[in-house]
């Protein structure tokens, strides 16, 4: 997809990521990283605990949603930050072998009243397994560039 700038973006819009799917590797591998628990690094340990088996750090599943929301090119020249993720929720775990994507919704826009160059945009998060139940939400903010003088939409 081609660069959306702040103006680009109307409430209600949605976009759906491509799908990626986690391998046992790399949830151990995230994991002893990051966040080494037993139900992230130990089969044995992970298979007596409460969800019967390895699961995904929800780390790692919110670094993939966004890594996926990011292939799709959508701010890659108008980004400027993000400064915050609000709402973020683990409702289901992401185990090795998940296919998971993430459907995600324009929930506010708001140009910046002291710098005309630049607005904000909220962006809902859905992010779903193969079966389409829904593992992860949350709500990201990102300040985006307005379009530069004399680039055309389609960019």
């Amino acid at each position: 997809m081609h660069t959306r700038y702040f103006e680009d973006f109307t409430v209600g819009q949605t976009f759906t990521t491509r799908s990626a799917t986690l391998t046992e590797g790399e949830v151990v591998d995230f994991a002893l990283k990051y966040d080494p628990q037993p139900m992230h690094v130990d089969k044995h340990a992970a298979s007596e605990g409460m969800f019967g088996g390895l699961i995904s750090s929800g780390f790692q599943t919110l670094a993939l949603s966004f890594r996926l929301y990011i292939d799709l090119g959508l701010t890659m020249k108008s980004n400027i930050v993000g400064p915050g993720v609000d709402e973020l929720r683990w409702l289901a775990p992401v185990r090795p072998g998940d296919t998971i994507r993430s459907v995600i919704e324009v929930v506010e826009t708001r140009p910046s009243t002291s710098k005309p160059d630049r607005g904000s945009v909220r962006i809902s998060f859905s992010t779903r397994n193969q079966d389409g139940d829904v593992v992860m939400t949350y709500i990201s903010t990102m300040i985006l560039r307005r379009r530069p003088d004399g680039e055309t939409k389609n960019g």
